[in-house]
C-alpha cells in the first residue's frame, strides 16, 4: 500500500510526540492526578485519562478541574507540581524510534513534530532523551492551533515546500488522524489500539516494513 501512496518516494514524516516518539501515559496520568490530589480531588476517571492524553495541558486541566479552580491552574502547575523533578523521569522513549529516525535521516527523508505539547514541553523531551536535531519544524500548541486542527501539518508541508500527499503523519489518536486527513497528509495509525489509517502499525518495525517500497523509491 505504501508504494502506491508514495509513488515518487516518501518526502517527509511528521511525528506526533506522546504515544509515538515517547511512551508518556504513566507520566501524564501522574501529573494530572498530582494536580487533582493537591486540590483534594479523586484521581482521573478513564474518560478523563483518554481526553487528557490527546489534549493540550491547558485543555486537559480545564476539563478535569471544576471551573471554580481554573484560576489556580497556572500557579499550581508552576509552583506546586515539579514536572522536571517528578514527572519527566517517568517518560520512556518508544522502542525503535531512535533507530527509525536515524534510518529516515540517512535516506534523506525530512522529519518534523506536530504535538499538542507546548514549546517548553517538547523541548524538555528532546533534551531529556538527547534526541538529534532531525526535526524541523517543531509545531506545538504554543505556535499553532492544537490538533485536530490541520494547521500544524499544513505549516510543516509549507515549510518543506512539499505537497501534503508526499508526507506521512504518524499518530496514535483520533485528533492526529483528523488533523492529517484535513491537511491531505497520509495518516499512519501507530500503536493506537483500534485506530486505523492508510497504514496501521503497532510498532516501528512494522511501520518500517510498510514504508520499505516508498523508501526504496527515493
Amino acid at each position: 500500500m505504501s508504494g502506491a501512496l508514495f509513488s515518487h518516494g516518501l518526502g517527509g514524516v511528521i511525528f506526533d510526540c506522546d504515544g509515538v516518539m515517547i511512551n508518556s501515559r504513566a507520566a501524564n496520568d501522574e501529573f494530572y492526578n498530582r494536580v487533582l490530589a493537591y486540590f483534594g480531588l479523586p484521581p482521573m476517571t478513564p474518560e478523563q485519562e483518554a481526553y487528557s492524553f490527546m489534549a493540550t495541558a491547558g485543555q486537559a486541566l480545564r476539563h478535569i478541574l471544576p471551573k471554580r479552580l481554573h484560576g489556580e491552574i497556572d500557579r499550581v502547575t508552576r509552583d506546586e507540581i515539579n514536572y522536571q523533578r517528578d514527572i519527566l523521569p517517568l517518560l520512556r522513549l518508544m522502542p525503535g524510534f531512535r533507530e527509525f529516525a536515524d534510518e529516515l535521516h540517512d535516506k534523506g527523508v525530512r522529519m518534523a513534530i506536530a504535538t499538542n505539547r507546548t514549546d517548553q514541553g517538547v523541548q524538555r523531551v528532546l533534551d531529556f532523551f538527547s534526541l538529534p536535531s532531525y526535526f524541523d519544524p517543531v509545531v506545538t500548541a504554543s505556535n499553532a492551533a492544537p490538533k485536530p486542527s490541520p494547521e500544524g501539518a499544513l505549516r510543516i508541508c509549507s515549510a518543506w515546500g512539499m505537497e501534503p500527499r508526499n508526507a506521512l503523519f504518524v499518530g496514535d489518536s483520533v485528533h492526529d488522524k483528523e488533523a492529517a486527513e484535513a491537511a491531505g497528509v497520509t495518516f499512519a495509525a501507530f500503536n493506537g489500539g483500534g485506530l486505523r489509517g492508510r497504514i496501521t502499525a503497532p510498532d516501528f518495525a512494522v511501520l518500517r516494513d510498510a514504508l520499505a517500497p516508498a523508501l526504496a523509491a527515493r
